[in-house]
C-alpha cells in the first residue's frame, strides 16, 4: 500500500481515544468536493509502508488506537494483513471507507481485526453517481450499509454536505440509513486542493439549514449531530 500522510496524534478521529491516523493514497471515487485531491489521485509522495507502521509500533505507550483512512483504504489488497498486525500489537483499529467494496468490507468485519468503522454516505440514490464523479453500482453501497448494521462491529455513517445537496437530499439520506446507530453530518471544506473547483459554483447549505435537518433526525438515531467548524 502507498501511504500519503501520517498524523501521529489525534483526539477527535477515534471516539474517546487518542489515536494515530494513516492516510492511504488512491480512491475509487472522484467526488468533486473532495478536499484532498492529491491524496485521492495518488499524487502525494509515498511515506513508506514499513517506515510508518514501524513508527506506529513504537508509539504504543502514547496512543490507544490507529485510524486507517484515505483516499479509500479498501482498494489495497494488503489492508487486512495490516489491520491484523495492528490488532496483534494491541491497538484499537478504526477504518474509514466509502463502502464501494462490500466484499473487502465483509472480510474485514468478519476477521475481528477492526473495532470501529466510519462509512461515508455521499448522497441520496438519485444523486450518488453525480456527487461521486464515477460510474458505480449503487447496490454495492446499500450492501455495505446493511453489513455495518448486521455484524455487531461499532460504526457510524457520515455525510459531508457537498455543494448541490439540498435539505430534502439530506432527509432522503437519513431515511435511507434508518434504522442505524449514528449519523453525522459534516460541513463542506473549501480548500485549494479540491478535486473539482467547479463545485464552488453550486449552492451550499448554511450551517443553520443543516442543523435543522439534524434536529429532525435526532430522535431517530442513537446519535445524530453536525460536525465541523
Amino acid at each position: 500500500m502507498r501511504i500519503g500522510g501520517f498524523q501521529k496524534t489525534t483526539l477527535v478521529d477515534y471516539p474517546g481515544k487518542i489515536a494515530s491516523i494513516v492516510f492511504l493514497s488512491g480512491c475509487n471515487m472522484r467526488c468533486g468536493y473532495c478536499y484532498n485531491a492529491p491524496l485521492a489521485t495518488g499524487k502525494l509522495p509515498d511515506l513508506g509502508e514499513e517506515n510508518v507502521f514501524r513508527e506506529i509500533s513504537q508509539r504504543k505507550k502514547y496512543v490507544d488506537a490507529v485510524v486507517i483512512t484515505g483516499g479509500e483504504p479498501t482498494i489495497w489488497p494488503d489492508l487486512p494483513q495490516r489491520l491484523q498486525q495492528l490488532k496483534k500489537e494491541g491497538f484499537l483499529v478504526k477504518l474509514d471507507t466509502n463502502g464501494l467494496n462490500p466484499e473487502k468490507l465483509r472480510q474485514i468485519l468478519e476477521s475481528g481485526d477492526v473495532d470501529f468503522v466510519a462509512m461515508d454516505v455521499k448522497a441520496p440514490w438519485a444523486k450518488y453517481q453525480g456527487v461521486c464523479g464515477a460510474r458505480l453500482d449503487e447496490r454495492r453501497i446499500h450492501e455495505s450499509i446493511a453489513l455495518l448494521k448486521q455484524t455487531g462491529v461499532d460504526y457510524e455513517f457520515r455525510t459531508t454536505v457537498a455543494p448541490g445537496l439540498t435539505q430534502n437530499d439530506l432527509r432522503r439520506i437519513g431515511h435511507m440509513l434508518l434504522p442505524a446507530k449514528r449519523w453525522f453530518l459534516q460541513v463542506f471544506q473549501k480548500t485549494d486542493s479540491l478535486m473539482d473547483q467547479g463545485v464552488l459554483t453550486l449552492a451550499v447549505l448554511t450551517r443553520h439549514q443543516i442543523h435543522d435537518v439534524v434536529l429532525e433526525f435526532q430522535g431517530s438515531f442513537q446519535e445524530c449531530a453536525l460536525r465541523g467548524p
